[in-house]
Order: structure tokens, then C-alpha cells, then sequence
């Protein structure tokens, strides 16, 4: 199974920007579908983004269109999630996931089956 780890997060003030990253080791990630999610505190995990592992296919959730944005970095063989415009309520773990090769990706959470660690993203004055 993919072994995945996040990077990029921590503090930011609103209205601010941040780029997560999602790596793997020991495995190309181009093969796999990736989907970002988030999880505030008390509150389900959400989906937030996907790109389909030809790179050509993305999805949003309404709740960030327009201010995040996925791409892949073949030769780094990393994933990243650009979030600009932050508000306090992007407050929360993000977690990156790999899921089935598929040409048109969904953030749907049943889809993925690797999941790395999370990394702590705090929007704040």
C-alpha cells in the first residue's frame, strides 16, 4: 500500500495562503488517484479536492472553488493543494488519500484506501 505524508502546514492569518504537499515513497503517485479532505474539530471529515492520475481531470467542493487548486508534480512525485483566500473556517487536519486509478476523480471518501498522517492548517488573527 502507498505510504503518504503531508507537508505545508501551520499558521496563517485570514485571507492568506498556503500550498500542502502529498509525497510517496517507494511508489509513484501518478498511478493513483489523489484526494484531499480536512477534518475540523467535532465536525465529519469532508472532501475537498481530486485529481485524476492522468493529471487532466480535477474536482472541488463548492465550500473552496475558486480559491483552492490541485496539481501534480510528476517528477517530484508529489501532489499539491494551493489554498489561497483562507477564512477561519478552513481551519482543520487535511489529509491527503490515494484511491484507484480513474480518469475522472470523485471526493467521495469510500473511493480512497491510503491515507497519510494529516497536517494541522490554523487560519487565525
Amino acid at each position: 500500500q502507498v505510504q503518504l505524508v503531508e507537508s505545508g502546514g501551520g499558521l496563517v492569518q485570514p485571507g492568506g495562503s498556503l500550498r500542502l504537499s502529498c509525497a510517496a515513497s517507494g511508489e509513484t503517485l501518478g498511478v493513483y488517484t489523489i484526494g484531499w479532505f480536512r477534518q475540523a474539530p467535532g465536525k465529519e471529515r469532508e472532501g475537498l479536492s481530486c485529481i485524476g492520475n492522468f493529471g487532466e481531470n480535477a474536482a472541488y467542493a463548492d465550500s473552496v472553488e475558486g480559491r483552492f487548486a490541485i496539481s501534480r508534480d510528476y517528477a517530484k512525485n508529489t501532489v499539491y493543494l494551493q489554498m489561497d483566500n483562507l477564512k477561519s473556517e478552513d481551519t482543520a487536519i487535511y489529509y491527503c488519500a490515494a484511491g484507484a486509478s480513474t480518469l475522472y476523480c470523485s471526493i467521495v471518501e469510500s473511493q480512497y484506501n491510503a491515507w497519510g498522517q494529516g497536517t494541522q492548517v490554523t487560519v487565525s488573527s
